[in-house]
């Protein structure tokens, strides 16, 4: 009894196994009826999670996948899709039946199922940008969890199926199947050029979601959806006839604007609904721009030119380097029609270049400037989309499955919190990594690490779709053993610095309180145990005693030096006070630098601003260290002068012995391989001595700072002037 219900069944169903066989030769049609059957005796009566049944659901997303011409495989593997989720071994008999390759394509199909839970959860967790964000990050995971991009085709294919099965549900079980999929899954189809399903995602969607905005919108249009596509049908036989008697060779393509479109379109632009002019649309596609121009004569003669809607963007191009000729004329039936004109190389760019539809959608007017600069991801999403333009020209089946596999992002690891937030990290990322991406104190406080629950090293790398943990202490640091390459326990340079930046503040943190100790001591010697020390440093020519501390335990300030600032002497038997301004100039011997009113007085060049002939200069005499010169524009200067305008003193340059100066450079450029070996290249032909060098890399941005010896600041200006025409510098100045 049960095998005659089962054969009834499949009788009853045949005629809708026709759509799914489309195109397939005889043999694949039998692999489609036996998958079929297969999938009867194993749903039967099993429901889905929003009630559809599961046959019902199978067939719904083969159909789609039967639209989008795709292969038997990926067909079968659609109607098959809850096989692992009912049948145990599942994986086993799959390959005995239908072979390794559906098989495959199954399994990760069960596999972005597991996502199902997190992106679902994306609305509740995160608001604005930061929503905006976590959305993106999801939409590329999808796409590296799966080693065959038709896997991410089958499950756009089963979300579609699934809203179309919404319509009769109520709201409470439509709004977030509806809200997750504006936010992953019609971008996703619409960045891989995926509009059949694109548009009906975007509909169902928006309609559950704004019902009475989308009724609204609906009633406007005045038309059902093939009335306007029965319009568009004449329009495209029209204006093709009209082209072929003109001898232009053209494509015309025609498509009515889905009501999402329109809504967004109202709604970016403020616009109203009769301000509309493209809610219908032809593409006319040519071979030449003359042809292009011929094109738009003949559809102006053919309909009415509506004033100003005409937009010529093959002589002035948009920013983004998109070609196209848009005109808006009025059609038989007086309603508007929008009609644009390119050559298939502009429509090619248009569709997979910079200026790609989705890009300049998404980005808006806030991000239209971004996309001039090509992102990795997104070139791989072009490839994509190339890859599915070529399912109508490739016959063999075999050659157009490997076209589709292995197209996933492999730069990039996603990986989940705790929280179930998704992260981007370098493919190769450790849970050092992953804490430090966190947060900074995370990272330096990482002691070990759980992946899906079970404890990994620190060196372990992280794979797709893992849920990590990281175990951290209260107290410590990083250990030293992560900066080494050799032992993998760190692979982003975000890590890296973050390491290096926490062992250079522990070392600046040792040299403080060395030098603390130090002038403690000296203070202890001469009985000024309660000395303000904040003002001792002021005396010395630093702003704060942190400041002098550093320079004391780098021995930049002598145990003697202090005692004579704390005896109140200078080291000429002087006081300071008495070094005032007067009239003659006399050459302190052997520093360059004139003094007014002293000779052989103890002079030296500030740190703070670097001066260097034919810099105006002056002078502020501290105790204990001489004359401190400084640009007369130094804000250093500024500040001492207003605390202690009777140490300032007149300085000019005079004749030094060695003929060089130390100034300090500043480089920005685009980081590249080589970079600090050009810039290095340039300052050794200009027989320029480098005396310190520090550079710094950020967001693909390095930032150099050289101190240099010059003769004179003409020297400094042309090498600058030399530096500024390496390749990827931005700019170069003197600090």
């Amino acid at each position: 009894m049960g095998t005659a219900v089962h054969s009834a069944q499949v009788d009853l169903a045949e005629p809708a196994l026709v759509p799914i066989a489309t195109g397939l030769p005889e043999a694949d049609a039998a692999r489609l009826r036996r998958a079929y059957e297969f999938a009867v005796s194993v749903y039967a009566d099993k429901l889905l999670g929003t009630g559809e049944p599961a046959l019902e659901h199978a067939l719904g997303l083969a159909s789609s996948l039967a639209a989008l011409r795709l292969d038997a495989e990926t067909r079968i593997a659609g109607i098959l899709f809850a096989l692992p989720q009912y049948l145990a071994d599942s994986q086993d008999k799959l390959v005995s039946a239908f072979g390794p390759a559906v098989a495959a394509l199954v399994a990760g199909i069960a596999k972005l199922n597991q996502l199902r839970m997190l992106t679902r959860g994306l609305p509740g967790q995160e608001a604005g940008a930061a929503r905006s964000s976590q959305a993106e990050v999801l939409r590329k995971m999808l796409l590296a969890m799966v080693e065959d991009i038709r896997v991410v085709l089958v499950r756009l294919a089963s979300r579609t199926q699934t809203l179309r099965f919404l319509a009769r549900s109520p709201d409470a079980l439509r709004r977030p199947y509806a809200q997750e999929t504006l936010d992953i899954f019609a971008p996703l189809a619409s960045r891989l050029g995926i509009w059949q399903l694109k548009w009906e995602l975007e509909d169902y969607a928006f309609r559950y979601l704004e019902p009475e905005v989308y009724k609204k919108i609906a009633s406007m249009l005045d038309e059902k959806r093939d009335e306007r596509e029965n319009f568009i049908a004449g329009a495209v036989a029209g204006l093709d006839a009209e082209l072929r008697a003109a001898g232009l060779r053209a494509e015309v393509q025609g498509r009515p604007k889905h009501i999402y479109s329109i809504y967004n379109k109202m709604r970016g632009k403020s616009l109203d609904f009769s301000e509309l002019y493209d809610v219908r649309a032809l593409r006319v596609l040519v071979d030449s721009v003359k042809d292009c121009y011929t094109a738009l004569g003949i559809v102006h003669n053919l309909w009415t030119p509506i004033p100003k809607e005409f937009d010529d963007y093959i002589s002035r191009p948009k920013s983004n380097d998109y070609r196209s000729l848009h005109t808006a004329v009025v059609g038989a039936d007086g309603r508007a029609l929008e009609v644009q004109i390119r050559t298939h190389d502009m429509h090619r760019h248009a569709e997979l270049g910079m200026a790609a539809h989705w890009r300049y959608k998404e980005a808006g007017t806030g991000r239209a400037a971004s996309v001039s600069r090509p992102d990795p991801f997104d070139e791989k999403i072009a490839w994509l989309r190339q890859v599915l333009a070529w399912r109508d020209d490739v016959v063999e089946s075999v050659n157009r499955a490997e076209r589709f596999k292995q197209t996933a992002p492999d730069d990039t690891v996603y990986v989940l919190t705790p929280q179930g937030r998704v992260l981007d990290l370098p493919q190769g990322s450790t849970p050092v990594d992953f804490a430090y991406r966190l947060h900074t104190d995370l990272g330096h406080h990482c002691r070990g690490a759980k992946v899906d629950g079970v404890m990994v090293p620190l060196n372990y790398r992280l794979a797709n779709g893992q849920r990590v943990e990281i175990v951290a202490a209260k107290t410590g640091g990083p250990s030293r053993d992560w900066m080494n390459p050799a032992l993998g326990y760190i692979h982003s340079s975000r890590a890296r610095s973050k390491v290096r930046q926490w062992f250079n503040a522990q070392s600046l943190a040792e040299t403080v309180a060395q030098g603390r100790a130090m002038v403690e001591r000296e203070l202890q010697r001469v009985g000024m145990t309660g000395a303000n020390l904040d003002h001792l440093a002021q005396q010395l020519g630093y702003a704060r005693s942190e400041e002098l501390f550093a320079a004391a335990g780098r021995e930049e300030i002598g145990a003697k030096q202090l005692q004579t600032v704390l005896r109140g002497a200078m080291p000429a038997g002087a006081e300071p006070e008495s070094l005032l301004p007067g009239k003659i100039r006399a050459d302190a011997t052997g520093s360059g630098i004139l003094i007014v009113g002293m000779d052989k007085l103890l002079t030296q060049l500030a740190k703070c601003c670097r001066p260097a002939p034919p810099d105006v200069i002056a002078g502020f005499v501290t105790r204990g260290r001489g004359v401190s010169i400084h640009r007369r524009n130094c804000r250093d200067l500024q500040r001492l002068a207003e605390l202690q305008p009777e140490r300032m003193i007149e300085a000019a340059w005079g004749q030094r012995n060695d003929g060089v100066f130390s100034v300090d450079i500043v480089v920005q450029a685009q980081d590249r391989q080589g970079l600090l070996r050009d810039i290095s290249e340039v300052l050794a032909r200009e027989k320029i001595n480098v005396t310190g060098v520090y550079t710094q890399s950020k967001q693909h941005r390095a930032y150099m700072s050289f101190t240099v010896e010059v003769s004179d600041l003409e020297q400094l200006q042309r090498t600058l002037a030399l530096v500024r025409e390496v390749q990827g510098v931005l700019t170069a100045s003197r600090r």
